[in-house]
């Protein structure tokens, strides 16, 4: 069974963590880690881009010219795609790109996001995150203290004080264990993990 090093708040080492074997020992599956990560992009995407088609191209009311004896091309309308100033032709317009990918999928996905990091030696295990107060420079000389910048911390459930001193900080996010995704797991260097969290993911994500 996978394990690592549980550490305090200054950063020494009291103890040893056992990680469940079926989230942190699984096999990396890389196909679909890149699967999670373009469903998740993709459900983020606003999709709100749009041209004007002809009909949406305000002017054109009246036919520029008469239709015979000009010399001209006939034309009935100054919103034409071919005039400048005209309608696009099959231009984006609004559209949905979200779609959803299978739950076993997605867990799988995640653990084999979690192995990863472990194999990684990305995974950092503390016995308590709890702070005094929601203060900023509290969590920096925390994340100071253990060498850690660009990091996820992981918590078991609400924990509004770290969450709003966390909030600030560059490269720095806090995830509830059941809130966690693909794409969060792989953009941080690290994972700081509170012990509870570990005991709640195999729970969440084991089996």
């Amino acid at each position: 069974m996978p394990e690592t090093d549980i550490i305090n708040k200054e950063n020494n080492p009291i103890g040893k963590a056992e990680l469940p074997d079926d989230i942190f020992g699984v096999g990396v599956n890389r196909a679909l880690l890149y699967e999670a990560v373009h469903n998740h992009l993709a459900n983020r995407r606003q999709g709100t881009a749009a041209t004007k088609t002809k009909g949406l191209v305000s002017g054109g009311g009246k036919k520029p010219w008469r239709q015979k004896g000009t010399g001209r091309a006939r034309s009935g309308s100054n919103r034409s795609p071919l005039w400048r100033g005209g309608g696009t032709i099959f231009g984006p317009q609004p559209r949905d790109y979200s779609y959803r990918m299978p739950k076993k999928a997605k867990w799988q996905a995640l653990n084999s996001a979690l192995a990863a990091k472990y194999a990684d030696n990305e995974v950092v295990v503390i016995d308590d995150l709890s702070i005094a107060e929601p203060k900023t420079r509290m969590v920096k000389s925390l994340l100071d203290k253990l060498g850690l910048k660009n990091v996820l911390i992981i918590v078991n459930g609400k924990n509004e004080k770290l969450e709003l001193a966390a909030r600030n900080i560059p490269g720095v996010n806090v995830a509830r264990v059941k809130e966690l995704n693909v794409y969060s797991v792989l953009s941080h260097e690290k994972l700081l993990i509170s012990k509870d969290a570990i005991e709640q993911m195999k729970e969440a994500y084991a089996g």
